[in-house]
């Protein structure tokens, strides 16, 4: 599969490099060409860098947008029509500190804003975990494997979705349509807050043969 990467930072390398591991063709857009070939570098073949974010979107099979959430509409501009019908995988999360409330308020997600900007066929996924998660080969923790829930409209593009959460060594969960995307976002920011607080997340839930009764 041919992966379009738009961003060069730390989400952006580590999905990156399990994805070149994996034997996929990753292209790497940044919004310089200096950025783009670092990382590259750092990832090493089959990982390429692209002329600009435009380049990275056309002829992709996939696109994953791991910017800050601040960029994103300059990097969405910038990959223009490229873009339109791909399948889009969002990690964004719009994270406001202190406090860690969303930047989107009560308007729409991070994933609708990106998906009525662009006109892709927009997946939120791997918004969850920090980026040292996703280094991991495979993300298993006590023997289990990562779940990855997946909120999107379009059936391809989910499909799409599940095998690269699959080819990480993790079980992808459909959780609804992407008017769901924003319960994913608040969920992280609900999560950080608590890990900010030294508290674990996972402990909150009961499992599930005890969670209805």
């Amino acid at each position: 599969m041919r992966i379009g990467i738009l961003g060069a930072g730390n989400m952006a390398e580590a999905l990156g490099t399990q994805w070149a591991r994996a034997g996929h063709e990753v292209v790497i857009g940044a919004r310089t060409t200096a950025k783009a070939t670092a990382l590259a570098d750092r990832i090493g073949p089959p990982a390429r860098a692209a002329a600009g974010l435009r380049a990275a979107a056309e002829n992709a099979d996939a696109v994953l947008l791991a910017v800050l959430y601040e960029a994103v509409p300059e990097v969405l501009d910038a990959a223009g029509d490229a873009l339109r019908d791909r399948p889009l995988l969002d990690c964004v999360n719009g994270i406001v500190h202190p406090g860690v409330t969303l930047a989107a308020g009560g308007g729409p997600s991070v994933a609708e804003q990106i998906a009525a900007r662009s006109g892709a066929r927009v997946v939120k996924a791997f918004n969850l975990c920090h980026e040292s998660v996703w280094r991991r080969t495979p993300p298993h923790f006590d023997g289990r494997p990562l779940t990855v829930p997946l909120c999107g409209d379009d059936p391809d593009a989910l499909a799409t979705a599940r095998a690269l959460v699959t080819g990480l060594g993790c079980e992808p969960v459909e959780a609804g349509g992407l008017d769901r995307a924003g319960l994913l976002e608040a969920t992280a920011a609900f999560a950080i807050g608590l890990y900010l607080a030294g508290a674990d997340p996972q402990a909150v839930f009961p499992p599930v043969a005890y969670a209805v009764g």
